[in-house]
Formats: structure tokens, sequence, C-alpha cells
């Protein structure tokens, strides 16, 4: 992986900022925010967070934060919504906020009540003593982060300059465990987050971007040195299966949850192509998704099909994804803190051996996002499991994500 820093395009973003009365380093985080987020192999969709911190004309610590509904790879400064830094960091002192509670803390210290909500990380960015943060969700990283026991390896690949964070859901306790875990080690350039990500940071935009390019680097190498290569994104090389796509489209839209003209993404590039070809393909692809926020828009697990299948054998097959689903809903909801409302159990991911996948949605852009999400999985996977084992998060965390309590809010209203 290669830096696509260059003086003079940051330049222009400095200049930029400095026209709209903004200082020069949200310009530069504007610039590396989108380096990140223009690199499929860094963040996909709207994954990945980036921060800064700056001072206002009076001298008081103010913290620039991604907020929802910005992708990185094409965002502005209205994108990355100011807050008052100093309540944020009176909540280390607080062992337990709930998600709810957490968002309107941070909506009460936007600058501008309009403004985005932040990221659900933006505690996580606060806690953080340099100026400049970056997250990502990098194939290569993910390839090793979703294994167990990794904690030596990450020693093994970075020494003593990243420090290692156990699972934690995203939102407040993520939050304090990584506080926790820069306490313990201060002198960290990055943290790596068990089945989640990679974070970096440091006191200018290029070095924290920089960083991150050289921690995913030494991944990539790593994988490489054991055989297990996570290939780069490829063009789609065969055209999707006509009956098939027909008879898939005309039983989605009977069961109408994805409407009466719902959206299919065809792929086939020869890592797709590799991980259909896998053996435990069945055993495999209800394992989980290779970083948590993707369940959002994938689903737990996929559904299989035989690329002979008609309109029989798919309505068939999308009864038994639904049994399956509803399944795992009654064995996570009694869990849960709060009651839960099952979502559709309509399948995001469909597996055609031998051919390819399909992403799925309620239209066109939903089922891109799901194609996306899933390509670069078959590239996560294929690594993975050629290093050693895939493990993504438990079912149980993976349903606490799904269900995620701010989105159970929107169903109910």
């Amino acid at each position: 992986m290669q830096s696509r820093w260059n003086d003079t395009e940051a330049q222009k973003f400095i200049e930029a900022a400095e026209a709209e009365g903004q200082p020069a380093a949200l310009g530069l985080r504007v610039y590396t925010s989108r380096l990140i987020g223009q690199d499929p192999d860094l963040v996909l969709h709207g994954g990945g967070n980036t921060s800064v911190k700056v001072k206002d004309a009076e001298g008081q610590d103010l913290i620039h934060v991604k907020g929802s509904g910005w992708d990185l790879g094409d965002i502005e400064a209205p994108g990355l919504p100011a807050m008052h830094l100093e309540p944020l960091l009176k909540t280390r002192e607080i062992p337990h906020m709930s998600d709810e509670d957490m968002v309107a803390l941070l909506r009460a210290n936007l600058l501008d009540p309009s403004a985005p909500t932040p990221s659900i990380e933006a505690l996580l960015h606060a806690y953080m003593p340099h100026a400049f943060v970056d997250h990502t969700h990098a194939t290569a990283s993910l390839a090793l982060a979703d294994q167990s026991d990794m904690e030596p390896v990450m020693h093994e690949i970075y020494g003593n300059r990243v420090a290692f964070v156990p699972y934690v859901m995203p939102g407040y306790s993520l939050s304090h465990a990584c506080n926790d875990a820069l306490n313990k080690h201060p002198n960290v350039e990055g943290l790596w987050l068990a089945q989640h990500g990679l974070f970096t940071f440091a006191e200018t935009a290029r070095e924290s971007y920089e960083l991150m390019i050289e921690f995913v680097t030494l991944a990539e190498d790593y994988l490489a040195a054991r055989g297990a290569v996570a290939l780069p994104p490829q063009d789609n090389d065969r055209d999707a299966p006509e009956a098939l796509t027909q008879a898939l489209r005309d039983a989605l839209a009977a069961d109408g949850h994805l409407g009466d003209a719902p959206a299919l993404d065809f792929r086939s590039t020869p890592s797709i192509r590799t991980y259909l070809a896998r053996e435990n393909l069945i055993e495999l692809s209800q394992r989980g998704t290779a970083t948590p926020d993707h369940v959002i828009r994938i689903k737990p697990f996929g559904m299989i099909l035989d690329a002979n299948d008609g309109a029989e054998e798919i309505t068939r097959a999308l009864a038994d994804y639904a049994t399956r689903y509803k399944a795992y809903f009654d064995r996570n909801a009694p869990n849960a803190s709060e009651e839960k409302i099952m979502l559709d159990p309509l399948p995001r991911a469909v597996l055609v051996p031998g051919v390819g996948l399909y992403g799925l949605g309620a239209n066109e852009k939903a089922a891109k996002i799901a194609g996306d999400l899933l390509e670069q999985t078959t590239r996560i996977v294929n690594a993975a499991e050629d290093y050693n084992r895939f493990t993504p998060i438990s079912e149980a965390d993976l349903f606490d994500m799904e269900y995620w309590s701010l989105e159970q809010a929107k169903l109910r209203k």
C-alpha cells in the first residue's frame, strides 16, 4: 500500500479552509479523510471515521469528528461537525452511559445544533490526546484481526508501536476500553481492535495518515510471507446468469420485504469464485461479517443457491432463510436489555458457487453497497482462511450490533 499524500493537493485544502474562515488543520483533515475514504482497501461506504482537535478564536479546545451520513471518500467540512472538547473528556470518569444518553451529550456540545450527529466513536476520538486520529477497516488488517488469540502476533508485527484492544461493541464501552489501553501504553502510535479495525494517531494529518498506510502495509507483508494474500479489488469479469437473476428478482418481489422492484447487484471475480469454491463454504458463510458494522448492510449470514435453481427452489430457499433468521433472532433477543423488533428476514447476500454472488437491496444504491461489502468480505475471508481461520465476532455480539438500540428506536418511531 502506497501513501497518496501530495503537498500541492494538501495546500489546496488548506487554502480552501482558510477562505471559509476555518483552520488549516480542518482543511488537512478533510484532505486525508478523502485519501482514506477513496481507497476501498481502507474503508467502504461510510465505514471508518476521522477527527481533528483545534482551538477556537478564544483558545477553547474543539474536536471535529466525522458525522453520521457522511462518507469519508467525498467528505467536506460540514461532515466533520465541531464539538466542545472539555465536556466530552469529563465522561472518562463516568463508567457507564447508555447509547441514547451518549448521543444526547454529543449533540448538546455541538457548536452548530443543526449539524449531523457525530460518530458513535466520537468519545474514543476525544479521549486520545493526539490532534489527528484515523480509524479504518482495512482489508489486510481485518484478515488478521478476524483471528483468535492474535495479541502475540500483533506484537510480532508492530512491536510496542500498537496496543491491543479485545473486542468491545462500538460506542461508550469501546471508548473506555481504548482509553484504558492508552493509559497503559501511552507511547503507542496505534490501536489494534480485535475483530474490528485499526486506529492511528499523530500531531499532523500526514503523519497519522502515513502511519495508517505503514501499518496496513506491514499486515499485508505479514500475510504475504505466509502465503495468505488478499488480492486487490478486481473488475467483474462475468455477466449475471439471466434465468437465475430473473427468477431471484421475481421471488424477492413476491415476498415484498424489499418492495415490488428489488435491486440485484451481481459480482464475479477471481476472489469471489475462490471463496465460493471453498469446501467449507456452507459453514464459512454462516460465521458472520468481517467487521461489526457490515451486519447492518448484509445481514449476519448469506443464502446459497444453485446456478440451475428456478422459481420453486428459490422460493423454498427464501423460506428456509427466513426460518433460520427467525431462529437467530429468537436465540438472541431474550438476552437483550430491551425488547427488540425483528427486522425483515430476507438475505442481502446470495451466493452461487461456480458463478458469483448477488448483493440485494430495496434500491440500486443499497444493492451496490451490499455487493461492495460482500466482494471485500470474500477477499478478507480468503486471506484469513489461508492464514489460519476466519473468526469474526460471536453471534451474540453480531446480534447486538444488528439490533443496536439507536436503530431500534427509529423503528419504534
